[in-house]
């Protein structure tokens, strides 16, 4: 009887939390999405959650961010082993996440390599990372290469939010053509593939990505952007009666949680505008979108800022970031370092060449710690913080650019996964696919029916 009461009581605090009677601010042209106020839940429901009772129904997300061109590994990989271990020079700035933390060595990519296709590793690196399959290659038509483990997910659970999946990167977008060694162009600069043959085409444009999230979507919304670019307004002028009415509905806490939800939303709009009125000048082998930022590092902050914004307001549970394509010779002048990424990172064992490769990692690193600090910052409806109620992949498809391998590749779990995950912890394994983490992911989203992904032989007994 008492599994039976527990059994409906878990599935309306489900509806109840999943869905809050506010789920967006509305005013012409805009839809403004909120995050969950634990105040506008039904009371069964808000007293679930204020008694820990009701974690199960608190979202789980799922993001995928790649880094170009493997690790310098001697300053990647930590010392020591399970808990005991201590990060190495180019994971100190997530020292301070180190409990939320997971480091992995010995996972292998065996699609990703040459195999009877000879050249072409940094276009594998890509279009295997999420697949875990072996991409055809060709330059036509015709790519193949198998769906990725964030659109399986975003199949399984897309319906619960505005948005399916969020797919995003730092790079410019190239759909077709011949790439690296007469491999398509599509494997190179996309990671998420919705089926074998469909790539999953991430967006470069923050604006584009903002307006996504708060626009209408439909042609009154176009034209209200239109309108309200041209006179400078922000989209909160839509939709401040709807704000002041909420906010009498709220309680005090969410008050404030409305109010600084609010000024951060106006604030990543600031920016983008700002960044907008300096373009960076197109270069003669890189194509810029018109509004990128100017400064790469900003590019990707702001970004993974969209990224978070999206996971706060439930708009999406699963999303990808690619950094920049396998194989990119972007320079770093930020860094001090003027040569080409990919250049410099066939150095034949030349020690400073080597550490300019790992001065390059250090500022993705970088990156990717302010991505988690804003990550722990925020709120979650129960109370915790959205790092611990996700699980974010990083890594690469390339282990040691040096001599292309694709075994033991630099890969990141960050996150608690809403306490199914064990971090803190540097888990070193003899040679397994990749994709038998992603198919002990997919357990910690109740998909357990799932047997198999790309090349998996099993899963993970412990992450």
């Amino acid at each position: 009887m008492t599994n039976n009461v527990d059994s409906k009581q878990s599935q309306f605090i489900t509806r109840a939390a999943s869905i809050s009677r506010r789920r967006f601010l509305r005013g012409v042209g805009v839809g403004l999405s909120l995050p969950i106020f634990p105040s506008l839940l039904v009371r069964p429901a808000r007293a679930a959650l204020e008694s820990g009772a009701g974690n199960s129904t608190v979202p789980l997300r799922t993001a995928f961010v790649y880094v170009p061109n493997g690790a310098q590994q001697n300053a990647w990989f930590p010392s020591g082993q399970g808990k005991d271990f201590a990060f190495n020079r180019t994971m100190r700035p997530i020292e301070k996440h180190k409990q939320q933390i997971q480091v992995f060595a010995g996972l292998d990519h065996q699609h990703a390599e040459a195999g009877p296709d000879g050249a072409g590793d940094h276009a594998r690196a890509n279009a295997t990372f999420l697949t875990g399959m072996r991409a055809r290659k060709t330059a036509g038509s015709n790519i193949r290469v198998g769906q990725s483990i964030d659109q399986l997910i975003a199949e399984r659970i897309g319906d619960q939010t505005r948005f399916p999946s969020l797919e995003l990167t730092c790079d410019s977008i190239r759909k077709s053509g011949r790439c690296d060694s007469g491999y398509s162009c599509a494997y190179q600069y996309n990671i998420s593939w919705k089926s074998a043959f469909t790539p999953m085409t991430p967006e470069p444009s923050p604006r584009k990505v903002f307006e996504r999230l708060f626009g209408s979507g439909d042609d009154v919304g176009a034209r209200v952007r239109s309108q309200r670019q041209h006179e400078q307004r922000s989209v909160l002028d839509f939709v401040l009666d709807d704000a002041r009415s909420l906010n009498k509905e709220l309680g005090g806490k969410d008050r404030k949680k409305l109010d600084e939800y609010l000024t951060g939303v106006r604030e990543l709009e600031r920016r983008i505008e700002r960044m907008e009125q300096f373009p960076e000048l197109p270069r003669p082998d890189f194509e810029v979108p018109h509004d990128v930022p100017e400064e790469y590092e900003n590019h990707i902050d702001i970004m993974f800022d969209l990224l978070v914004l999206s996971f706060q307001t439930d708009s999406t549970r699963v999303a990808t970031l690619l950094m920049a394509h396998d194989g990119s010779n972007r320079t770093f002048p930020q860094v001090g370092i003027s040569e080409g990424h990919h250049y410099l990172t066939h150095h034949q064992e030349e020690e400073e060449v080597r550490q300019k490769v790992a001065k390059i990692d250090l500022f993705y690193m970088r990156r990717f710690a302010r991505f988690l600090d804003q990550m722990k910052s925020q709120k979650d409806v129960d109370g915790t913080s959205l790092l611990d109620n996700s699980m974010i992949i990083y890594g690469s498809g390339i282990a040691d650019a040096d001599r292309h391998t694709h075994n033991n590749l630099p890969v990141i779990l960050a996150g608690n996964g809403r306490g199914r995950l064990e971090p803190g912890q540097f888990r070193v394994h003899d040679g397994v696919p990749m994709t038998n983490l992603y198919l002990s992911l997919l357990d910690r989203l109740d998909m357990t029916d799932i047997e198999r992904f790309g090349d998996s032989t099993g899963r993970l007994t412990e992450i």
